[in-house]
Parts: C-alpha cells; sequence; structure tokens
C-alpha cells in the first residue's frame, strides 16, 4: 500500500458534526454491545480525538493519527475495530493486530479491548517476551479475533508458523515513534509483509518525525489524517500538565530533588535518569534519603519489573526511578509527577516522559533539573512543543519549612472536619485544668508536625545558580557544542583521548546529538567527556576517554543508532 501524498489534516471532531457540538458515543455509529460496555464504564462523550478517528475506521478508510499520550486514543482504534469484527466466529486467525513498543502498553491496550468488547465476546490474545510462549500457542491454536503484540515476538511466532495474518482486516501501530526509536523498523516491514494489501492500516504516532511519514507513505492508502494535541484535546476535566524546570549544578541534583519532592508532595513521582547506573545510583540515594523509592531499567528481568509496578500501584513505592526505555508504555493512575533529572537529549523524550502525568483527565507536574548548559536544549524542547517551560527558584529552606507547616495544617483542618474527636476530650480537658487551652493546643500542634513530616533537621541551602552567557552553553550535550566538537579526522589530541569508528553517518540523518545521547545514555560518561565528532557519509568518529573506550565500544553494539544495529570500533587510523 502506498500514496503519494499524505492529505491535509482533518477536523478533530470527525464525521460531519462541528466541533462545538456535544457527540455521543451512539452518534457515531457503534453497534449497541459497544455502546452498552462503554455506559457501564461510564464513559458518556468521545475525546476529540474518538470523535475523528471513529468515524474514519469505520468507513474503512486508514487513518495517520497524531495525537498526545492521554488523548484517548486506545479507544478510537479499539471501538471501531471491535466494531467491524463479525457477530458470530469461531476458531480462526486473527481479523485484527495492534503493534506496541512495549510489553506494558501490550497489556494496557488488551485490557482495554476486554472491557470493550465483553458484550460482543471478543477473543483478546496479548503476545509479549517474558510471558510463557506455550500459553500463546494454544490461545492461538484455538482461534483468537485480535492480537495486541510487540514487534519482537510477532515476528517470531511468523517465523513458527504459529500466527497466521492473512486473513488480517485492520493493523495498528501504536505509539509508532517509540517503536522506530526502540529499533523496530525491520520487525515491522517484515511483519507488514506478511499481511494482505487489502487490510486497513492505522498509524498513531505522539511525533511526527519525517521517518513516520516515509511509514505513512509507504504503507497507507489515501489515509485520513488527524492532529490532536495536549491543546486541542482540552475540556472543562481536561488534563493540565504544569511544566517547570531548576537550574541546579549537578553535585546539588540529589538535594534539589529531593526538597521539589518535598515541597511538591506528590502522590507518586517517575524519576527518569539517562543510565540504568544513575537508575541505580540515585535510587540508592533516594532509599538513604528516605523515599521509598524503586528502580526500573531494562537491564532488570520481566519478573522483577513486574514486581517493581506491582509495589507502586500497591502504595508500597512511591517513587519510581527509571530510564525511558523500561518507562515507555506505563500507565500507572496514581501517577502525580514525572522528573527529569536531566534534560532530555530530544523533544520527542520530552514528550513522551510528560505524557505519563495528566492523563483522563487527571492534573500533573513535570519538573526538569538542569545544568546550566543545557539550558539550550529547554529552549529547544519549548519552540518543538509550543509549550512554555518556566524556570523556578530551588525551594530555600525557608519555603521548605512553610510547605511542611501547611501540610500539618491541612492535616488538623482534615482531622477536625471528619474524625470522631470525642474520645479525646478527656485528656483536653485534663490538661486544662493544669495548663492554658492555647499550650495545650501547641504541644497537640507541635507533636501532630513531627508526625506529618518528621523532625526539625538541620536544612542546608542548596546553591542558586545563575545561567550561563550564551557562548559558554555550546558545551551543551547534543547541542551546538557536539558541533562545535566535530574536527577534523587526523588532527591532535590528547593522549587520554581515542576516536571510536561508528558505521552510520549523514546518509542514514545521524547527527551529533544522536550519537552523544547513545554514549551518555547508557555509559557512566557525560555529554562534557566527548571529545571531537566527526560524521562522515557512512561512518563517524567520536572521541572518547581512552579508559572508557571498552565499555563504549561494548554499549554502542548492543545499541541501535537511528534505528539501527552498526559496527562499533576503535579506528584503525588511530
Amino acid at each position: 500500500m502506498s500514496s503519494d501524498s499524505i492529505p491535509p489534516a482533518t477536523t478533530p471532531t470527525g464525521g460531519d458534526h462541528p466541533a462545538d457540538e456535544s457527540v455521543s458515543f451512539a452518534d457515531l455509529g457503534l453497534r449497541e454491545e459497544l455502546l452498552a460496555a462503554l455506559a457501564a464504564l461510564g464513559y458518556e462523550e468521545p475525546t476529540p480525538i474518538q470523535r475523528a478517528a471513529i468515524p474514519s475506521m469505520l468507513a474503512g478508510r486508514d487513518l495517520l493519527g497524531q495525537a498526545a499520550t492521554g488523548t484517548g486514543k486506545t479507544a478510537a482504534f479499539a471501538l471501531p475495530l471491535l466494531h467491524r469484527l463479525p457477530a458470530t466466529r469461531s476458531g480462526g486467525n486473527p481479523l485484527a493486530l495492534v503493534l506496541t513498543p512495549t510489553r506494558e502498553l501490550a497489556v494496557q491496550v488488551s485490557e482495554a479491548l476486554h472491557r470493550y468488547g465483553k458484550g460482543i465476546g471478543v477473543r483478546v490474545l496479548p503476545i509479549y517476551g517474558g510471558q510463557p510462549i506455550g500459553r500463546q500457542l494454544r490461545a492461538l491454536e484455538l482461534g483468537v479475533d485480535v492480537v495486541v503484540a510487540t514487534p519482537g515476538r510477532a515476528l517470531d511466532h511468523i517465523s513458527r508458523g504459529t500466527l497466521d495474518l492473512g486473513e488480517l482486516v485492520t493493523v495498528v501501530l501504536d505509539e509508532a515513534d517509540e517503536m522506530l526509536d526502540m529499533g523496530f523498523a525491520e520487525e515491522i516491514e517484515a511483519i507488514l509483509e506478511h499481511t494482505p494489501q487489502t487490510r486497513q492500516t492505522v498509524l498513531f504516532s505522539a511525533t511526527m518525525p519525517s521517518r513516520i511519514d516515509r511509514m505513512a507513505r509507504q504503507h497507507l492508502s489515501d489515509p485520513a489524517r488527524i492532529e490532536i494535541g495536549r491543546e486541542a484535546a482540552t475540556s472543562d476535566t481536561a488534563p493540565l500538565v504544569r511544566q517547570s524546570a531548576y537550574i541546579v549544578a549537578r553535585a546539588h541534583k540529589p538535594a534539589a530533588l529531593s526538597r521539589v519532592l518535598d515541597v511538591e508532595s506528590p502522590t507518586a513521582t517517575i524519576v527518569f535518569c539517562r543510565s540504568r547506573e544513575e537508575v541505580d545510583r540515585l535510587t540508592e540515594t533516594m532509599n538513604g534519603r528516605g523515599y521509598r523509592a524503586e528502580a526500573l531499567h531494562g537491564g532488570m528481568s520481566q519478573e522483577q519489573r513486574d514486581r517493581v509496578m506491582g509495589r507502586l500501584r500497591a502504595g508500597t513505592a512511591d517513587l519510581l526511578v527509571a530510564t525511558d526505555v523500561a518507562a515507555r508504555g506505563l500507565d500507572i493512575e496514581q501517577l502525580t509527577h514525572v522528573v527529569n533529572y536531566d534534560v532530555p537529549s530530544a523533544p520527542e523524550s520530552y514528550v513522551h516522559r510528560v505524557g505519563r502525568v495528566g492523563r483522563a483527565g487527571r492534573q500533573g507536574v513535570a519538573i526538569t533539573l538542569a545544568e546550566p548548559r543545557e539550558h539550550r536544549m529547554l529552549k529547544t524542547i519549548e519552540r518543538v512543543t509550543n509549550r512554555r517551560i518556566s524556570i523556578e527558584r530551588i525551594p530555600t529552606v525557608a519555603d521548605l519549612r512553610t510547605r511542611r507547616m501547611e501540610l500539618t495544617q491541612a492535616a488538623l483542618r482534615e482531622s477536625l472536619l471528619t474524625d470522631d474527636l470525642d474520645s479525646m476530650r478527656t485528656i483536653v480537658e485534663t490538661l486544662a485544668d493544669e495548663f492554658d487551652v492555647m499550650e495545650v493546643a501547641l504541644a497537640a500542634v507541635k507533636l501532630a508536625h513531627e508526625t506529618v513530616t518528621g523532625p526539625a533537621e538541620d536544612e542546608e541551602e542548596i546553591p542558586q545558580v545563575a545561567l550561563r552567557p550564551a557562548r559558554e552553553t555550546a558545551e551543551g550535550r547534543g547541542g551546538a557544542g557536539a558541533q562545535g566538537r566535530r574536527g577534523e579526522r587526523g588532527r591532535a589530541r590528547s593522549a587520554d583521548m581515542t576516536p571510536i569508528f561508528i558505521g552510520v553517518g549523514r546518509r542514514v540523518g545521524v547527527r551529533p546529538q544522536d550519537l552523544v545521547g547513545a554514549i551518555t545514555g547508557e555509559t557512566r560518561l557525560s555529554g562534557r567527556e566527548i571529545g571531537a565528532i566527526e560524521i562522515a557519509d557512512r561512518f563517524s568518529l567520536v572521541e572518547v576517554p581512552r579508559a572508557a573506550a571498552d565499555e563504549v565500544i561494548s554499549v554502542l553494539r548492543q545499541c541501535t543508532i537511528k534505528g539501527r544495529r552498526t559496527t562499533v570500533r576503535r579506528d584503525r587510523d588511530n
């Protein structure tokens, strides 16, 4: 399937309904069983992405949708997909396939399809790594209607001959940009080759880089195009994400994170770090500071990750420290805050992280801890996302003490309004015979304050950092500094630096920030430790500290750069 051009964006309401007209799910023409399921779940009106996507999908059109996380896109493709299933069916190969980047998202989509399709008896099978394959094989033998899969496991079943896509009616690529970021481009291409040319293809992505546009042109036929950003998806009960940043020196980041969390008092938080090592170090640090922190990264087994998520959802942990890859696709209902421990290397990463909060009408907060040299990247993110990130002053000790007093006052107020206090009356009356009632109250408040906030401690002020002049920000990670470090091959270099050969270059769109991000994301190196970068048509050279060269080579051989695995070695000319 292909098309020479992608049509202009459709109106976000879809169908013939004006944007300001109240539209119900019944108005969209969905079958009665689905309407009954939605009513039982308490859903009254479709979101903008649902109003736009459902009529087009019901009409059988291919669809290219750009929608931020939390706008209701799962129901936008799940409801029409279920609507088109036959009324009665036994046995048979799947009629619909949904590809997702992560196991967590596959589970969430599968659960949503079960909830919406309960009345029509839909048979949904999630397929992902970490689950016994025997269970998946038995379900496929019995027959399924919809398969929700990660690309790697789907291709594994196709290769085994256990997943036949010959009867497929609809294919959905959910969070396609994340699948490409994770290096699944070849798997997606291989899977689509096993599907009928007559299929309906639906592609959803939070961002729309050029590679997504190329995929759409190749695999979608005359698609309806829908763009729903957070602004367009809002209503009186819309998600509201407050975005702010604090400029802080790296040495003071753990203290700054603690101070910000103490002032914000979140219900649950995800803190994003660049590397597994940083996740483990920060988790240990935050637990040492009295937080209930859990680590989540790609070096953990699926069983370990499930255990961590169980503790977070059960409320026995309130701080999740994670890498981007581990946290993709997570939907945690009680999550209120997202923290970028470092400025993300690309605006797309920032969008995905922020999308973890502000879902389903809930408010959320996104906080970034930026070093002075990273200020330029914050400005780039603002420009790309068209959302302002306010630069805040790090809370002082006085701010923290004021906030703790507010928490105590709130706790006491709630007790006065809701608790039965008569059992305490005898204590108060007895003490009032000996002390002034105000003194009794002050003593009680002091005890309550220490219970709510802990005993008073000697807090240290965190230095407020001024932004560096623009000429000094050239050291910024992945930005102009990386461009400025590009040198000529063979130029003089420090004796403790050595060049690494990487077998991808300009022809596949590699940029300095891609190389810096790949190295700093999975090694102990920081951006300022990386030397000159040279990008040729077919290869790149990156100077790294000689002592870290073997680690960098080992890590990059396991990673994908621009969705490709590539040759990585020491430069032979060195």
